[in-house]
């Protein structure tokens, strides 16, 4: 099918047609490859959001779209009610890369998240003891783990919550990075697990102190209760090492992965955990009609081949350090803080005549250059990391030449 419709009239048709839950850039894409994606009038731009963290492979990867094509022309879905040829191999993929005696598949990083709470629950009452339906997680303001009623019960956002309660209970909310206040959450009774991201991708790259994520994981060791890694936006390369607890040499007890481990190009995800814990659910107790699914499973294996081949672990975190370099020589009073680590970094905009992170945004749009604010005041910045250093440099150019603009 040919579209003969321009950028106006399509974004007409989703206004019309579609729920209005996301305010999306004034952007119309049409086809995508490596760093870059085209408009449907044919205008090139660099892509630094990455689909939040899902195209770390960089767009229709070769590699992954054939994976894709060969096992879709084959075998679809059989669901779980059988067995199939892709998923055990997959499996044993998966598990050797990441070092974990089991895996159970999903599709959404939502459902990933979803997964891992019932699972720490089902652990709390099977092995840890605790007296049915005392179990409790500790969670972070200011975490973003999805938007299910569940989720959006332990969050901090208020847009997030407003008018969805009532609300899951089972949840201790302590500050960010404030590993005082999580021993203190660790002495209540039934504490079972500690939810975390190791940097706080929506609430603006996040990066806690160093020690934080390593400290909490002892913590957690000495009370008896799960540390739980959300990485689905900052895992399989995009903070410079396969996954963000890798900095601290941190193993969580489980550990949540989505997005980029699909390379953006089918919906996967994936909760991992030994034996101790994962055996804990028995046939019956959780599933997905979709999860570990044919496809899911060779696009996987795939995109987790790519990561390593090209090395884009090293890259993130080599260029990583180029970009906020970079970032902090602008000579600009909009630029009130640059963070982050390796690829997923951010600029903390402060107002300038009015002028806001979005009208910055709709610049860096207009040349050549794609990223969304979150929080208002908060740009961040995560572009494929198959990006080259000579791309990555002519993008901080676009970067430079919008703020300056202001």
């Amino acid at each position: 099918m040919i579209n003969t419709l321009g950028s106006s009239e399509l974004m007409q048709l989703e206004e019309r047609y579609g729920a209005h839950n996301y305010h999306p850039l004034p952007v119309v894409l049409a086809k995508g490859r490596g760093p870059f994606v085209w408009d449907v009038e044919g205008k090139r731009y660099f892509d630094f959001l990455s689909a939040y963290s899902a195209i770390n492979q960089g767009h229709c990867h070769p590699k992954i779209v054939r994976a894709l094509t060969e096992q879709a022309e084959k075998l679809t879905l059989t669901s779980r009610a059988f067995f199939n040829d892709s998923l055990g191999v997959y499996e044993e993929f998966v598990t050797s890369y990441f070092g974990y005696d089991k895996v159970l598949p999903m599709n959404t990083g939502a459902e990933a998240v979803e997964t891992a709470l019932k699972l720490c629950r089902k652990w709390a009452y099977l092995r840890k003891g605790v007296a049915e339906d005392q179990a409790k997680i500790i969670v972070c303001e200011q975490n973003f783990h999805g938007r299910t009623i569940t989720v959006v019960s332990m969050s901090t956002d208020p847009e997030a919550r407003k008018d969805f309660g009532p609300y899951t209970p089972g949840f201790i909310t302590i500050p960010y990075n404030d590993t005082d206040a999580l021993a203190a959450a660790l002495r209540e009774p039934g504490v079972s697990g500690f939810l975390v991201e190791p940097i706080q991708g929506e609430a603006g790259v996040f990066v806690p102190d160093e020690g934080y994520l390593a400290s909490s994981f002892e913590l957690c060791r000495r009370h008896n209760v799960l540390f739980i890694a959300d990485e689905v936006q900052s895992g399989i390369a995009r903070t410079g090492r396969m996954l963000a607890c890798d900095h601290e040499k941190v193993r969580p007890d489980i550990l949540i992965l989505g997005k980029a481990i699909s390379g953006g190009v089918y919906p996967v995800s994936a909760v991992l955990a030994d034996d101790p814990i994962m055996l804990c659910i028995q046939p019956g107790q959780h599933g997905s009609t979709f999860g570990g699914n044919p496809v899911a499973a060779r696009v996987a294996i795939a995109a987790l081949e790519v990561i390593r081949e090209e090395k884009l672990a090293e890259n993130a975190e080599r260029l990583g350090e180029i970009f906020r370099r970079e970032m902090r020589s602008i000579p600009s009073p909009m630029i009130e803080l640059v963070r982050g680590k390796g690829l997923l970094n951010a600029i903390v905009i402060r107002p300038n005549n009015g002028k806001e992170a979005w009208d910055v945004c709709v610049k860096m749009a207009e040349n050549g250059l794609l990223a969304k604010p979150t929080h208002q005041h908060i740009i961040r910045f995560a572009p494929p990391l198959v990006i080259t250093e000579e791309q990555l440099m002519e993008a901080i150019g676009i970067i430079r030449d919008s703020i300056n603009s202001f």
